[in-house]
């Protein structure tokens, strides 16, 4: 339960379709759009934003587990007024998903200075985080700075740890001789003499660039490996490495050896920078889609200053089976318009027509494509959500999606409304009996469920109870007039789908009625005549509807099987006793719980609980 109090009178929505776009209506119904979004919001980390009615931006925070965290400010009374200020006025929750807390650090802190939210703590856009600079000059400096200075130096970060940036430039140093002097170091001045070699030339951490002793294009080389390394390709310099530990440990200069192998373990274990942020993307819009069969999910990352400023998330509803290219070209020049961007970049997943006025990229590896993927990720979420919310709000809309999508990942002819699947189960073949669960709509019809006694097979045959029970049940259904299901599974492999087929071609349905089994290794599903099982994805919610199927009839029919058995050990126990009926064996095991108890009690208890004459016939038998 929400432990947040409305003062005003809540109001209730729904979902309704407005031109392509999706939005909210005012219904009287149980669920508020913010109760939703926080029943639907990923347990991952991210940064989450609360805005008022007006829209205004409140707050920023970050989280490793968002639902966790935004949760907790609904979930238990404040004692901070002024959170309990800020509660009261919360009237929509947005968040943006990213891959680790370090980026949800990065982005709060941008996010923050950029709009400046009333309840976070003012941040200004000056010195924070620590940066790597590569300075552009002839030879270039390498040093940590919190000052961006645009005169074409490049910068790596920010980084949360300076302690990490002075690792790396400790690293840096240990394997190329890199000058610390300010000289300009034009080649004029070389030539003509005008700089000395310094101390840090004799304790040799510098090659002498400012007396000609190291070549301009060997330092280079140098300065393209730091690149690398700051970039997190470490391939290179990880070779380097161990060419060097292995050239000191040959020459018995262990402790030099010593030295290098702690550099590489820093190396190994340094974690690259965070895609939240990249200096060198600048002014930059990513689109990226995830569609299903009715709708798609555009999302949309702003960059500015390599910095990400906005997300969003647009769906669209298909009209005429639109392809993911018409429906993300359609989504960029409404999110384009909406928010009036004047990016002329763009990063997309696959080629769009939108003029000559835009530059299109198509990133395929590097900070690019981690930046699109980050947006992929933020439109799955925002699917995933949807779906809950959807599944809320209107249940007729989430169930339409799923039989749709069932149909599609299943190959069928129509959608599986109604599903049925069986299990045997026995052990060394005694009491073997066999379930049927029923689903309709992607959910459990209880009362449609059925059980059975095998009849006709002897010994533990799964094939030939399996084909038994499909038979009789569908034999049954002919017989007295019922629909039949538009999918039959059965549980096991290929064999168990043979059995089932061959009750099915005995009644005339092989074709009429679609029939697959699902293997529990792998999760194979096979079909009539196909060797080659299909594997569905392992978060496809139509394999999970499969799972559910499978492992429902496992439960009722091991249910059904331990009560049989249960059932026949007390016959053997109690209703062998001549003069004891069904129903003093009833009261018995209601009293005592077990024919164990009933095996000790005394006389006296027993005639309390039936009476002296029958009391006196189970005291003796048992004593």
């Amino acid at each position: 339960m929400l432990s947040r109090k409305r003062t005003n009178k809540t109001s209730f929505y729904a979902f309704v379709t407005k031109g392509n776009a999706i939005e909210y209506i005012s219904l009287d119904m149980a669920f508020s759009q913010l109760d939703i979004q926080l029943k639907t919001l990923p347990q991952s980390p991210g940064i989450y934003q609360y805005f008022d009615k007006e829209e205004r931006l409140l707050y920023v925070g970050k989280a490793k587990n968002l639902k966790k965290r935004v949760l907790s400010y609904f979930n238990k009374t404040q004692d901070n007024g002024r959170i309990r200020t800020m509660v009261k006025k919360i009237y929509e929750i947005r968040h943006i998903v990213v891959n680790t807390e370090t980026d949800a650090l990065l982005l709060e802190n941008n996010l923050i200075k950029k709009y400046q939210p009333r309840y976070n703590v003012l941040l200004k856009d000056d010195k924070s985080y620590p940066w790597i600079c590569i300075k552009n000059e002839r030879f270039p400096r390498v040093f940590h700075t919190r000052r961006l200075i645009k005169d074409g130096s490049e910068y790596f970060g920010p980084y949360t740890s300076m302690k990490t940036v002075k690792a790396l430039l400790d690293l840096i140093k240990s394997l190329y001789k890199l000058r610390t002097c300010n000289y300009d170091l034009t080649k004029e001045k070389i030539d003509a003499g005008k700089y000395k070699v310094c101390l840090e030339y004799h304790l040799g951490n510098c090659e002498g660039g400012c007396e000609g002793k190291q070549s301009e294009e060997d330092y280079h080389t140098h300065i393209e490996h730091i690149r690398q390394i700051v970039k997190g390709d470490f391939k290179s310099s990880l070779e380097q490495f161990k060419i060097q530990m292995k050239q000191h440990a040959e020459a018995m200069e262990f402790e030099d050896a010593q030295r290098i192998k702690e550099k590489l373990d820093i190396l190994e274990n340094y974690q690259s920078k965070s895609t939240v942020v990249n200096p060198k993307i600048t002014n930059v819009d990513v689109f990226s889609i995830i569609s299903d069969e009715g709708y798609g999910y555009i999302n949309f990352l702003q960059l500015s200053h390599g910095a990400i400023i906005r997300s969003h998330t647009l769906e669209l509803k298909k009209r005429l089976d639109e392809t993911d290219k018409e429906l993300l070209e359609l989504g960029i020049i409404e999110i384009q318009q909406r928010f009036e961007s004047q990016s002329k970049e763009i990063y997309v997943p696959f080629e769009v027509d939108l003029g000559e006025s835009l530059k299109i990229t198509i990133p395929k590896l590097g900070d690019k494509k981690r930046i699109l993927e980050l947006s992929e990720r933020n439109a799955k979420y925002f699917r995933m959500e949807r779906f809950k919310q959807t599944k809320i709000v209107d249940p007729d809309r989430h169930t339409n999606r799923i039989m749709a999508q069932m149909k599609v990942d299943l190959r069928l002819n129509e959608e599986p409304r109604h599903i049925e699947c069986f299990d045997n189960s026995n052990i060394q073949g005694t009491n073997p009996v066999a379930a049927c669960v029923v689903f309709k709509n992607g959910k459990p019809s209880k009362k449609d469920y059925r059980k059975f006694n095998i009849k006709t097979v002897e010994g533990p045959d799964d094939f030939a109870s399996m084909e038994e029970v499909v038979y009789r049940r569908y034999k049954r259904l002919l017989d007295e007039g019922e629909p039949l299901p538009q999918l039959v599974i059965v549980d096991g492999g290929k064999g168990q789908l043979s059995s089932g087929l061959k009750a099915l071609e005995a009644l005339d349905l092989r074709g009429k009625v679609a029939i697959v089994g699902i293997a529990k290794r792998l999760e194979e599903i096979y079909y009539p005549g196909d060797s080659i099982p299909l594997y569905l994805d392992k978060k496809s919610e139509s394999l999970k509807i499969i799972q559910q199927l499978r492992n429902e009839a496992h439960r009722f029919g091991i249910t059904f099987h331990r009560n049989k058995r249960s059932n026949a050990a007390l016959g053997t126990e109690l209703d062998t006793i001549n003069g004891i009926g069904e129903k003093t064996v009833i009261s018995l095991l209601k009293h005592y719980r077990s024919v164990s108890k009933i095996k000790v009690a005394s006389k006296k208890s027993l005639t309390e609980v039936i009476g002296q004459a029958k009391a006196t016939i189970i005291y003796n038998h048992y004593h």
